[in-house]
């Protein structure tokens, strides 16, 4: 079999990141087994990072965001978050039908952002994924699973928190929890994502290092599924032209809120 055209591929894209045709980087680059001197000069990074190399975070972010059509606004406050999501309703119409509804994370931010209340002027209903005591597998947990179900496909705009965003890839890094599902961020046409400032990141050597060794994180693992989110989802298998919303959301907004007024009550 002539592989060599795949050798060709894959040599280019090394070049354009900076690697010799030669280098293959391995996974113990990324996540090592091993509490090192550099994992520990990374959490030391993370942890301390001054206000300026925060801006600077933020600055790649909205820099990679914009070739991959990904919208990111810097907000004062929770309060401001609201307002914009305020706004993103009332000037987004459906992309079926005529009648708006939201879907929302049960998510400690999210509440914070009173949702209800703001779209309360706008008469637009929020849903919140959350199956409170209707766990069970018996018909009212059956039931409560099918309305959520129906809400998110209803809804046109999919309100979320994140774990991390990295920077570097412009990426939302989301494990899923119970309120918290995955279909909020896949299924309805627009995606709201609202994080802190803090929860920027550079890469994924970064997040391998919090999620391998940082305390809080550790702790909870991964869950039973991890999604990076790089933009609005897009294709281009139909005579290569670039459609955006064919397998989710056709626009992702992110809200970076730099100040936390909820201290210790760390997202995700």
């Amino acid at each position: 079999m002539d592989d060599s055209g795949q050798h060709v591929f894959i040599n280019r894209v090394r070049g354009a990141l900076g690697h010799s045709s030669g280098a293959r980087p391995g996974r113990e680059e990324l996540c090592t087994g091993q509490f090192t001197a550099e994992t520990g000069a990374i959490l030391d990074r993370i942890k301390n990072r001054s206000a300026a190399e925060r801006q600077q975070l933020i600055d790649r972010l909205i820099e990679m965001a914009q070739p991959i059509n990904l919208n990111v606004s810097v907000l004062k406050d929770e309060q401001s978050a609201a307002a914009a999501i305020a706004d993103l309703v009332r000037n987004k119409a459906p992309e079926f039908g005529d009648r708006k509804s939201v879907a929302a994370w049960k998510h400690p931010l999210i509440d914070g952002l009173n949702l209800a209340e703001a779209l309360a002027p706008q008469k637009v209903p929020v849903y919140v994924t959350e199956l409170g005591d209707c766990q069970a597998e018996d018909k009212s947990g059956q039931k409560a699973r099918a309305d959520i179900r129906n809400q998110v496909v209803d809804a046109y705009i999919g309100i979320t928190s994140a774990d991390f965003c990295m920077a570097d890839t412009a990426s939302l890094v989301m494990r899923t929890r119970p309120g918290q599902a995955r279909s909020v961020s896949l299924v309805p046409s627009i995606h709201a994502a609202v994080i802190y400032l803090d929860q920027i990141i550079w890469d994924l050597k970064e997040l391998y290092a919090l999620l391998q060794w940082d305390s809080n994180t550790r702790a909870e693992g991964l869950t039973n599924c991890m999604t990076f989110i790089s933009g609005p989802s897009k294709t281009a298998d139909v005579e290569a032209t670039m459609v955006h919303g064919a397998h989710g959301p056709r626009e992702v907004y992110v809200y970076v809120i730099e100040d936390r007024e909820m201290p210790g009550n760390k997202t995700g």
